[in-house]
Order: structure tokens, then sequence, then C-alpha cells
């Protein structure tokens, strides 16, 4: 920031600002008449065209005005951190109450919250449940379902469950999963999945030696309650996102299209970016991965107790309102993390 002086911040503001409300090239008149900086049209145009040697602005065609580049956004928001929150206090009652009704299930609330942030930013929402390595078992609970299932419940110490349907031995009754869950939650009680699954490739390896039928079934049925998968990304709003004029071009359609498809390609920057507190943001080509360098990402990890339960953010062309996205995500984020230390 100290490269410019006020006034060259003042107008470059200006511009981002002008241009994500209205995405057409911004002139100098319109700066001039826009905003009261008391300067000519002809001082903003110079001050303009050393903004675009500097790397902040630039011209999409020789007659037109300018247009942010991705250090330009990346300035704007820097500049605008510490801006007063713009979320309409409306999102924050709705949010509470949906979120409230679903805490215990994981993936609803997970798809809940992508959902609700797409409806109220029209970007698209994501939500990433949290990692297997950072969630510890609490207990396990086993149930004859229909013939040949059983339901298996599980409940970490982040106050989340899980539920999963797996196949069941027609010989097993009630009693000896009762018998079963008993066991495993004295073996596994307080570890993490991560810990959990190492322990069981490690006991199936000596399944020869395990002379209690019961306990060769119960490892069995732990490994198959155990492969959940972790990690899953929720995103909503895709329709929203398509209907803004940052998408009339189909390359990039198809860029983030693909970019969905693949979710791992998704995945890998939110497990980067889930190690640091508060909101982050990841402007165009500041993206490591090549299908997200046309677009923005303003997401926040979910804590409880400190660690990192989930994050949730926005995706959106980096002609984006960062200042709302900013406020939505955060608020968002913190909620979540205060329910979850509530229980």
């Amino acid at each position: 920031m100290e490269i410019l002086d006020e006034r060259s911040r003042k107008i470059l503001c200006a511009i981002v600002e002008n241009y994500i409300n209205l995405p057409d090239p911004v002139g100098s008149r319109t700066v001039a008449k826009g905003y009261p900086f008391g300067i000519s049209p002809a001082t903003i145009r110079n001050i303009m065209a050393d903004l675009e040697d500097m790397g902040f602005l630039e011209q999409p065609h020789t007659s037109a005005g300018r247009v942010p580049t991705d250090l330009g956004y990346r300035f704007y928001v820097d500049a605008m951190m510490n801006a007063p929150e713009r979320l309409n206090a409306a999102y924050i009652g709705e949010m509470n109450r949906k979120l409230e009704d679903i805490r215990n299930n994981i993936d609803a609330l997970f798809i809940e919250t992508s959902r609700a942030i797409s409806r109220v930013s029209h970007y698209l929402g994501v939500a990433m449940s949290p990692n297997p390595e950072l969630t510890t078992l609490n207990r396990i609970e086993l149930l004859k379902y229909r013939t040949g299932k059983l339901a298996a419940i599980l409940f970490t110490d982040e106050g989340l469950i899980r539920n999963k349907i797996i196949p069941l031995e027609n010989d097993m009754t009630q009693r000896d999963l009762n018998r079963i869950a008993s066991y495993l939650n004295s073996e596994f009680s307080g570890l993490s999945f991560d810990e959990i699954r190492v322990r069981i490739i490690r006991d199936m390896s000596q399944e020869k030696v395990i002379c209690d039928k019961l306990i060769s079934r119960a490892i069995s049925i732990c490994r198959e309650a155990m492969s959940f998968p972790f990690g899953d990304l929720f995103v909503s709003g895709l329709a929203e996102v398509l209907d803004l004029p940052d998408f009339a071009n189909l390359q990039k359609i198809k860029e983030l299209s693909r970019a969905i498809e693949e979710k791992h390609t998704i995945i890998k920057l939110l497990e980067k970016l889930s190690g640091y507190d508060g909101v982050q943001i990841v402007i165009g080509a500041e993206n490591t991965v090549l299908e997200m360098k046309q677009f923005s990402m303003v997401v926040s990890s979910c804590r409880d107790a400190g660690r990192p339960v989930g994050i949730v953010g926005i995706i959106g062309p980096t002609r984006m309102d960062y200042l709302k996205a900013i406020s939505i995500v955060d608020n968002t984020a913190k909620f979540i993390s205060k329910m979850l230390s509530e229980r």
C-alpha cells in the first residue's frame, strides 16, 4: 500500500467499487461525477494511467475505461478489511433457525449452510465437513435395521453424528451387536478416525490370532462403519452464478463446471486454507489450482476448542462484492463454531 499516495488509493478503491456494482470499464468522468474528490477528470485520467502502469488496472480496449486486475482487487480487499459489516440481520436470524434444527446431522448441516450462503451472496456457496484426522470418536451404537443389515451410528467428540447402513450376518442378534458396540467403545473411544483406521488395519492383519469370533466380527464391522467419506464438499448455487454477466464467456462456464465436477481441486484448496484463523481471501491468479485462476474464494474454518471442524465459503468471479462475501462467511463460520462449542 505504501507505494500509493492517499489520492491514488481513493481513486483505485472507487474504480473497484464502481466496477463491482456495474461491470463496465470505468472512465475518469464516472469517477469525477460519482466521488467527491475535488479533482478534474484529466487529473484522474493521469492517476488511472499510473495505476495501470503499476499493474492495478487494465484497459480492455483502447478507447474504454479501466477495470481492476487481480492486484487491484487485492489492494481493495486489504484496504477494506476493517470496513463496517454489510450483512443483513435477517440473514443471521434465518441461518440460526435453519442450522439449529439440524445441528446433530453433519451432512444436513453443511448442505444447508452451502445453500444458505449461496442464496444470500448469489455466488457459489461451499461447505466442507471435518477431516477424519481431526474427528474423534465418542461412541458407536449398532442397531439391527432390516434382514441382513445394521445401522451404525457414530457420535464424535465434536458433537456430530454420522450414520451408515452396513451388511449384517443373519445369525447375529441385537444382543451380539450390543456386545460388539461395548467392545468397540472400550477400545476406540477418544481416538481420531484416522487413528482407529490404523488400529483396525493392524488388528485385521493379526486376525488369525484373534480367538474370540465376536471380536473378529467387531473389528470387521468397525472397519465398515468408519469408511465415511469425511471431507465431503457441498456446493450450491451454480444456477445463481451462471446468471452473472461475468459468465457470458463460455470458457469461464466450462472452467467453473470442471472445477465443481472435479471436487478434489476445490477440496485441496480448502484443506490448505482450513489451518488459518479468520476469513481467508484468494483472488484470481493467487489460486494454486489452474482451474480456479479465473475465480475468487472467500472462506473461513469453523472451530471447536481451537480445532478446525469444517470450512465454509464462497466462490465467485474476481468481480465479487468482497465486503458482503467476507461478512457472510465470517458470520456463518462464527455461528457454526459457537453452536458446536455449546454442545
